[in-house]
């Protein structure tokens, strides 16, 4: 991997992560494209630099992370369900990985989905307060949708937010912070993975792994404050139009006989 394909990774990366279009999907696209997919170290990266995306939510939004104990039970709950079908079925969900036209499919049909949610989820009598511990289990038990590559984490517990009767604003926020413990845990046991098969960096791949930490922060902080502001003001229409696209152009390389690979 080059410095400039570390670049093109880490920037991709920090702009979906966090939006609901699948991050899944746009890595398929540019590492397949770039002729990198196969490489055991693509994987390890792509992996490696998300928590530059996740340090970007506790950096921007470092005051709810020191308020109270509340706010960690709430993120716990939520995360709880996840944790549970993860290990439960962690086979099926490695399957999934490997299939590219599912992804493609989840994308096309999560899009159609996200052309309607504005009109069955209004920010009429929502609320931005923090969800009850019944709701945070709820949106919770959305993130388990997300298992399924293509979904999107972020498109799930924004839409199990909205079911709990949040704005679109406190729905995408409450998704962030349990972004934070989910992919860190994610991100610790595929790295463990790993490691327990040998894997070993050189120094020129470190300083890729550093590259590419730092872009995603920086590209993913600024994509959580504009995603929040165009959320607000515009709905999920113009998501749903991407997703589509996005789909569509997947399904056609891979049935054209491209070869895509889940990374």
């Amino acid at each position: 991997m080059s410095y400039i394909q570390a670049f093109i990774l880490a920037f991709i990366e920090g702009i979906t992560e966090f939006l609901p279009v699948s991050s899944t999907g746009h890595m398929i696209l540019a590492s397949s494209l770039m002729g990198i997919a196969h490489d055991t170290f693509t994987k390890l990266f792509i992996i490696s630099i998300q928590l530059g995306a996740i340090l970007s939510v506790v950096i921007l939004y470092w005051k709810h992370f020191f308020r109270t104990l509340d706010f960690y039970f709430k993120i716990f709950v939520a995360f709880i369900p996840a944790v549970f079908f993860g290990v439960l079925f962690n086979d099926y969900i490695d399957y999934l990985l490997e299939n590219v036209a599912a992804v493609g499919i989840t994308l096309f049909l999560g899009g159609v989905l996200f052309l309607f949610l504005d009109k069955l989820f209004s920010d009429d009598n929502k609320t931005d307060a923090p969800p009850s511990y019944l709701s945070a289990f709820k949106i919770g038990l959305f993130q388990i949708i997300a298992m399924v590559p293509g979904v999107s984490r972020s498109a799930a517990t924004i839409i199990g937010g909205l079911t709990q009767k949040l704005t679109r604003k406190a729905a995408a926020e409450f998704s962030f912070f349990l972004a934070v413990p989910t992919m860190f845990a994610a991100t610790a046991k595929k790295g463990y993975d790993y490691y327990k098969e040998g894997i070993t960096i050189d120094a020129h791949q470190i300083n890729l792994l550093i590259l590419g930490n730092i872009i995603a922060f920086i590209v993913a902080m600024i994509a959580i404050k504009s995603f929040i502001s165009f959320l607000t003001k515009n709905g999920f229409r113009v998501f749903g139009y991407y997703r589509i696209i996005l789909g569509l152009a997947i399904l056609v390389l891979y049935f054209s006989g491209y070869k895509l690979s889940i990374v």
